[in-house]
This record gives structure tokens, sequence and C-alpha cells, in this order.
């Protein structure tokens, strides 16, 4: 195969201008060329190029556009890099190289009492301003700072002969190498002898962030909450501080200091840990702007920042310390929580929001119903509830249950919902339910859709007297294919689930019953399951409740995408997220529905629009004075008052079908004296009638009234390490893909690990 070659275009000394569709222009400097194989190493790329343009190898990084993306740089720092920047652009024959070459400050000779006699530094005088965390920056350290301990937590008394380890810091010489652009902020942090400060944290923090400014390594002699004595870890270097609080006060002051080093940058270390209290502190502000911050970003940036390399779990870490202290405590969110709620219902009058414990006083459950929901699910929605339920991934995991139903427009209502330490309890739905049937003062029937399994099957019908359980679609086919497993290849149980789905849908016993035997035509034993799964439960020719066609309970699809989005925060925030979006849906739903002028919601038009077009091609016959015989396709029976037809869809939508329109067309009625009314424009404006209120003062209240805080601790269940696992939200695909096999047609094995005989 011959060798790949292309045209290296290398430009330096100009500078990137951005256009107005964002793409990216290089103006300006020197241009140079170079042919480029796919044989050569980066490390010769890059001499080359440092010889070209007269520089430092080690003092500058190359860059370069994918073809078609002039927004986006990529940087070439290993050999891979440059064998993939040579297949992107091998059909081009040319390449643009950008070398950006690190600007540093030229550093002024120091006066600073601790300052290495070797090094120079910045002056006291000049003020470094702090530079924010840039992915773009790049690299100039090698070394790496190793912190063993986190020294904020250090409060005992350490004897003189027993030193403690503290962050080993690289020695590098001013003359080899750049300093950490990060890290010139920090060379005035300590001063010299008189220096004060606020705390003995204050200090540690101060000294942490010199050592990694001026790149030596040191450790404590003495570290208590009053004093500190610290020397430089390399052997022999007379490098001392020492620092006791002044009488009578808190401050910590430096009483003695020797800044001569002799160590020279001897002595080097590798493979120890950054604090996760340090990393918090650099990325907290970041964090803050961007919650989406990722950890192997902060270890970019770090890296490139401060010259410091972390792992990814280190950087994990110091997120989530980062986190808490930006979000607030998850342990002091669980002990507000009897106050929130008790703030959540006075701001919210007519609303439910209790929470429970254990013996232990740990977490239980919190159920949460706001009065506008409520109001506007019996005003407005039809009597039909989803119940669901999905895993949270915050620090203490639990579960979140939900109670949705459907608006006149088919959108999703949230009714109520709870937080949970034990979903897999059948007691958890039971006492979720007890708390919803306490709150709903409506006498109508409700229709549940829900799985059959967690309890659900025996608490609904207890709890709610005269209601109907319609089985979720979804939830059956799953334990249809757990009972089955490894039976049926993927392809005959899509067949299997498509004929499911169409007995599930099918109006008439008929229709059901074809179906059915296409199932039994491929699996006599899959049949028999799903005959015994109780049809009367789950399809619509045997179901004697209205599900209005609704056949999964993920519903609520936005709701649970609301309490994803803020599961990570401590429990309190998350609710009030949670009601805030609930807030926002109210107004904004409420706002469209006021430009609507038709009687009935978009959606429902729109049905009704379709079904008055099919019934132009109809007859219609009257058998007596409400019954009238409708012919087509079928023969259907409409019963004009009684609102029924024989095919069903009038009754499963509440929308007459076209047969009923024939009739209605023929007696001279309006088509929307015949519409439910869950089906009206004016019911969906009832169910956002009502607004949710936003909890004020709650931190200044909380602190007034804390006398009357029941204590509630954390649940004992803490997520499990690692990274938590995809949730699952809407419909899923409940067929995993079996191996099949092409030679001998069998399952569980493909051809190459076939070993049967032919």
């Amino acid at each position: 195969m011959a060798a790949m070659k292309i045209i290296a275009i290398c430009q330096s000394g100009g500078k990137f201008v951005t256009g107005k569709d964002g793409c990216l222009s290089y103006k300006g400097g020197d241009a140079h060329a170079i042919d480029i194989g796919d044989l050569m190493k980066f490390d010769e790329f890059k001499e080359e190029v440092a010889e070209m343009f007269n520089i430092r190898a080690d003092s500058m990084s190359i860059k370069y556009f994918l073809p078609g993306n002039k927004k986006i740089l990529i940087t070439i720092s290993n050999d891979k890099d440059l064998q993939r920047m040579i297949k992107f652009h091998v059909s081009s024959s040319t390449v643009d190289i950008y070398i950006l070459i690190e600007e540093v400050a030229a550093p002024e000779v120091s006066n600073m009492p601790a300052s290495r006699s070797s090094r120079t530094t910045l002056s006291e005088t000049v003020a470094v301003a702090p530079e924010p965390l840039n992915a773009f920056h790049t690299a100039v350290a090698d070394g790496v700072l190793d912190v063993v301990h986190d020294t904020n937590q250090i409060d005992t008394n350490t004897d003189m002969d027993t030193p403690l380890e503290v962050p080993p810091v690289p020695l590098r010489s001013s003359n080899d190498e750049k300093y950490a652009k990060g890290a010139q902020q920090w060379q005035n942090t300590i001063t010299g002898v008189g220096q004060r400060f606020s705390s003995v944290h204050e200090f540690r923090e101060s000294l942490r962030k010199y050592a990694i400014a001026h790149q030596f390594a040191f450790k404590y002699k003495k570290n208590d909450s009053h004093r500190v004595t610290v020397k430089c870890k390399a052997e022999g270097c007379p490098w001392r501080i020492h620092a006791s609080r002044l009488s009578t006060t808190q401050l910590i002051c430096i009483k003695k200091m020797n800044s001569t080093h002799t160590c020279e940058g001897a002595f080097a270390t590798t493979g120890h840990q950054a604090t996760r209290s340090w990393v918090a502190s650099i990325i907290k502000e970041k964090l803050k702007d961007f919650p989406d911050y990722k950890p192997k970003d902060i270890v970019n940036d770090i890296k490139q920042e401060y010259g410091i390399q972390l792992n990814y779990f280190q950087a994990w870490r110091g997120k989530e310390i980062a986190k808490e202290q930006l979000q607030g405590s998850y342990k002091e969110a669980y002990s507000q929580l009897p106050f929130f709620c008790k703030k959540l219902m006075e701001a919210n009058p007519g609303s439910l929001a209790m929470c429970t414990t254990k013996e232990d006083s740990s977490f239980d459950r919190l159920f949460v119903s706001l009065h506008a929901l409520l109001l506007g699910f019996q005003q407005g929605c039809r009597p039909l509830i989803f119940l669901d339920s999905i895993p949270l991934k915050s620090k203490y995991q639990g579960t979140l249950l939900a109670a949705t139903s459907a608006d006149a427009d088919d959108g999703v209502f949230p009714v109520a919902f709870a937080i949970v330490d034990d979903a897999e309890s059948d007691d958890s739905w039971h006492w979720f339910l007890l708390q919803l049937k306490s709150v709903l003062s409506t006498s109508c029937p409700i229709t549940f859709v829900a799985d059959r399994e967690k309890g659900l099957k025996t608490s609904i019908a207890e709890i709610f007297e005269g209601s109907f359980h319609a089985y979720c679609l979804r939830y059956l086919t799953e334990q249809l294919f757990r009972d089955l497993k490894g039976q049926f290849s993927h392809e005959v149980m899509r067949l299997m689930i498509e004929d499911l789905y169409a007995a599930a849908y099918a109006t008439k016993p008929e229709g059901f019953q074809n179906s059915m035997e296409s199932i039994k035509k491929i699996s006599e034993e899959a049949y028999n399951w799903i005959i015994q799964s109780e049809p009367q439960n789950w399809a619509n020719s045997f179901f004697l409740g209205t599900r209005y066609n609704h056949m999964t309970s993920n519903f609520g699809e936005l709701f649970y995408n609301w309490a994803a989005d803020a599961d990570e925060l401590p429990i309190t925030q998350m609710v009030d997220v949670i009601r805030g979006k609930i807030m926002e849906l109210i107004i904004s739903r409420k706002a469209v529905s006021d430009q609507w002028e038709t009687r009935l919601s978009p959606t429902m038009e729109e049905k009704l629009k379709k079904e008055s077009q099919k019934s132009n091609s109809l007859s219609v016959l009257q058998s007596t004075c409400s019954t009238y015989e409708v012919c087509g396709d079928t023969t259907e029976v409409v019963d004009i008052d009684r609102w029924e037809c024989s095919c069903k869809a009038w009754q499963l939508t509440g929308v007459p079908c076209c047969h009923a329109i024939a009739v209605i067309s023929g007696i001279d009625q309006s088509f929307y004296d015949y519409c439910s009314r869950y089906c009206t424009a004016e019911s969906y404006r009832l169910t956002y009638s009502e607004i949710v209120h936003p909890i004020l003062d709650m931190e200044v209240s909380a602190s007034k009234d804390s006398q009357l805080v029941v204590t509630v601790t954390p649940p004992p269940t803490k997520r499990p390490p690692g990274r938590p696992a995809m949730k699952r939200f809407g419909s899923q695909e409940v067929v995993k893909r079996h191996l099949h096999c092409s030679r001998c047609k069998g399952l569980g094995h493909n051809k190459s690990t076939c070993k049967e005989q032919l």
C-alpha cells in the first residue's frame, strides 16, 4: 500500500478572527510548507516546525481544522493525532496547520522574602488578575502536583518528630519551563514574617497555592488549630515557615520564615493525589456557569492551567464537593424537609405536602400534591390517571413515583408525586395511593393505567373502589419476554409485539382473536401466556373502563424529564425545581389556550375533522328513534342517545366517529354537541385556571422557625460507586437482540461458533 503524504502549510504569528457565522479565520503571521507522511513521528514533526519558526518545541501547541469545519480547532499532541490528521486530509493533499505560542509576561526579580534564591518570581508590587479555567490553554508543564492529605480536616496536635506528608510538587527551573498560567496569580500569597490570615484554614490554602506557584514540595512538622510549622520536603533544604495564633484573637500570623531554598529542584514526585477540596475550590466558579462541566474536561483544564495531572475520579470527587458547596448540603436539605412542606402548603393553600421517617429518624417518603393540580384534574381532566416511577441518581438515590393525567388536548398534566426510599416495596405504592385518595374528591370512577406488579393491582382495587385498572402494555410486553426468555429470535419477537399491540387496540372481539391467532401460529406457549394475563384489563374489546386509547403508563414523560434534570440536587431544591416547572407549564398553557377560537382543543378538532372526511361515503338507515345502521366498508350501529357506536371509536376517544358523524349530519345536529366535555377548550382552560405560588424567604424563615423542625436524616441508602445507570423514559425497546446462526438456523450462537454437523 502506497504511503500517504500531504503538504502541511504551517502558520504562526497571526491571530484568529471569528466571522458572523461563527467560523474562524487566521489573519497575518508567517507561513512555511512541509511535506509529511504517515510514517512521520509527532516528535520529529514538532522539532522540524520549531526549527522552521525558530521557537522552542515545548512552548508551542499545534492545531488544525477538520475538513468542512472552521469552528473547532483540533490539537495534535501525539503520533495518533498526527496520523488521524493525515487521514482526514489525504483527499485534499494539503492541510493548514496553526502554531500557537504561549505568551507569558516576563517575570521581574522578586523582592519577596519567601522566594527561592535561584528562581525569578513576580514582584510583590505586581497584581496578577486571576484567570478562569480555559479548555483551550496549552499545557506548559510536565510535572505533577501530588497532594496526599486534605489539610482542612486536620485539627489534632502533631508531634514534631512525626512529620505529615503534604502536597509534593515537582521542582522546575524557571530557566527550563514557564510557569503554569493559573499558578501565576498565587506567587504572592505568602509574603513573609508578619503576614496575617483570618484562620488556619486560610493559611493552609495560601501555603498550598504558594507551593504550586513556586514549584516546591513541603511537609508539616506541626499542624493543629492554633499553630502550623512547615519545612521543605527536600532533605537538607533549610526553607521553613512557622505561623501561630495571635493571643486573644483568631488571627494566624507568620512568626518565623527562612526563605532560602538549597534543593534547586532536585526533588521529583509522581503518583500522589490532589485533595478533593482543592479541586473543588478551583472549579467552583466555572461549575456555577457550566453545570454540565465534565470530569474529563476538569482533568484537561487543571493540567493546562496549573500543571497538575488528575485522574478521572479525582476530578469527579472534586466536582461533587463543588456542587455541594454551590447547591447546599444534601444532609441539611433532609433536615429542612418538614419545614419545607409547611411553607409549601402555606404558599399554596389546599395542597398536601408531607414527609415520613423511619424509626431511626431517617427519611422514608415525601408526598406532594399542589392545590392547582388537584383542582385542575377535577375540573377539566379526564378521569384517567397514569402511575409510573423512575429511579433517581442523587447522592441518596430513591425513586420518584408520579401520578399524571391527560388534559383536553392530550397533554401531560401532573397530579401528584412522591419520593420514596424503597420503591421495590409494595407498601410504597400503597402509601402513595392512600395519600392520593385523601386529596381527590371526585365521585367519578377513575381509570388507572399502571403496571400490574408491585402491589398496584391489590392497592388500586382496595383504595379506589369501583375504579378500573388498565394494565400498561409496555410492562406486560416486558414481562412476557422475561418469562419466555431466549426462546425466540429478534425478528420473531418483533412480530409478536406487533400482534400483541394489534390485539390490544382492536375494538371488537373478532379483531382481538385474529391477532391472537397470529401469535398462536408463532408460539402456542406465548399465546397461552397472553390469554392468562387477563385481557379484560388491557384489551380495548373487553375493558370495561375508559382509557381513551392510552395503552402505556409512561404518558407523563415530560414530567419525568423535569425530575431527571433536577434529581442531582438536594431533595428540597429538587422538589422546588419541579414546582417551578409546573408553575411555568400552567402559565404557558393558559396563555396559549386564551388564543384558541374553537370549541374543541386543537388536537380534538383535528380528530373530528378527519372523522368528518371519512363520513362522506357512508349511508345511514334509521332503525328506531335513536338507533341507526351505518353502512360502509363495515356495517355499524349508532345509538345517538347513548353516544355509542358499535365500532367503539366514539367511546374510546370522546369525539364522534365517522359513523356517528354521518348520523348527526342526517338529523341536522352539530357535531360539537356530541363531543365529550373532556375534549373542549373550556375544560382545558379550567384545567389551567389556578396557578402555583412560590415559597418566599425560605432561608430566612427557616432560621426563625428552626425549633419547629422535626429531625429528618438522610436515608441509609447511598449512590453506589461508578457511573449511574441510564434511566428509562418513554417507550423502550423491550426486545434484546439474540444471536442467530446463519449456518444451522439455531439460536444462541453465530456461524463462527456453530458446532452443528450438517
